[in-house]
């Protein structure tokens, strides 16, 4: 009797893998901050990315020592999910290659994601890459270093689709503050906020081009923050207008509770969940032929479908059926 065929080799074999990542990602700029949010990653479960802010965490003057201080806590075994990435200075920071050359070698092994802000032009992202990827080789870093890529300017968008098709790419993230302050006034300070920041027809041009670009070329959408530290139904709120309207895969949180709220409103539908379980144990019994389920037939094409549900669930910490998660997971 032959195995069962796992759905990844059944459904995605040979193609490059749609990245499944936590929905949220929490930023902390100073040491307390970010062995705080350590410790909020060990009592809640890997559900959440911490990012370790180099770019505005470190006061000026001092940017070494804050990368080397960022560098030891994510090296460190507190890091016990390895669900921490580091933002860097920007292309026109004279200090983005120093950042490079005291965290790579450090954490290169180590580090979930790198976050490059502010670019003007897709050529300057390229040329960090490639930066990273020649210290990564020069102290034998053979892994792909996830990098994550900030649109956060006029000329970002305008080449937004060349930059999600650069190698190692796996996340684009909306900067909101700074777009709107780029727009020097044409948009009120107001649409930093909610409804302003999704109804507004220049942000919700640039949101809705930041995904569709995102999506074609395999990489995740990341939304910007709720500027309401403290107001959880606001970040509630906005997290799911951000995944339902807009198709948002993952959303910035800066403050502790906003976490929670990011990673409820991101979650599958539990009933979706149930449902995916179900079927994808079935099309698997079938070797991935077409089945009926509920009196609906479903094939390649809803497999794949609930296949990356099932697995977003796993990632957000959903319960889900026993033998499904034997069979995939």
């Amino acid at each position: 009797m032959s195995l069962p065929v796992h759905p990844n080799k059944a459904l995605f074999e040979g193609e490059k893998p749609f990245p499944v990542l936590p929905s949220c990602e929490h930023f902390a700029g100073s040491e307390k901050l970010i062995s705080k949010a350590m410790q909020m990653q060990q009592e809640l479960g890997p559900v959440f990315d911490i990012t370790c802010d180099c770019e505005d965490g470190a006061a000026a003057g001092t940017e070494a020592e804050h990368a080397q201080m960022v560098a030891k806590l994510i090296a460190s075994d507190a890091n016990k999910h390895q669900m921490m990435g580091v933002r860097i200075h920007d292309y026109t920071h004279p200090h983005w290659q120093k950042d490079v050359d005291i965290l790579v070698p450090q954490i290169g092994e180590k580090v979930a994601y790198i976050t490059l802000p502010k670019c003007t032009e897709a050529f300057q992202i390229q040329e960090m890459v490639d930066y990273i990827k020649s210290v990564a080789i020069a102290h034998n870093i053979r892994r792909v270093i996830p990098i994550h890529v900030l649109i956060e300017t006029h000329g970002a968008l305008r080449e937004i689709w060349e930059l999600a098709a650069i190698d190692w790419v796996q996340v684009l993230d909306f900067g909101m503050m700074d777009f709107v302050s780029g727009h020097n006034g044409a948009i009120p300070a107001s649409c930093m906020r909610s409804p302003g920041q999704f109804d507004h027809a220049l942000l919700y041009r640039a949101k809705s081009e930041l995904v569709a670009a995102a999506l074609a070329n395999g990489v995740v959408p990341s939304h910007n923050v709720t500027l309401d530290l403290k107001n959880v139904q606001q970040t509630l709120d906005d997290a799911s207008r951000a995944r339902q309207e807009f198709g948002f895969l993952r959303m910035w949180s800066i403050y502790p509770t906003q976490i929670q709220a990011i990673v409820d409103a991101m979650k599958p539908d539990y009933q979706e969940v149930e449902d995916a379980g179900a079927i994808l144990l079935s099309a698997q019994a079938n070797d991935w032929g077409p089945i009926q389920h509920k009196g609906e037939l479903h094939d390649r094409a809803t497999y794949r479908y609930y296949w990356q549900l099932l697995q977003r669930a796993h990632v957000t910490g959903i319960t889900m059926d026993e033998q499904a998660k034997s069979a995939f997971f």
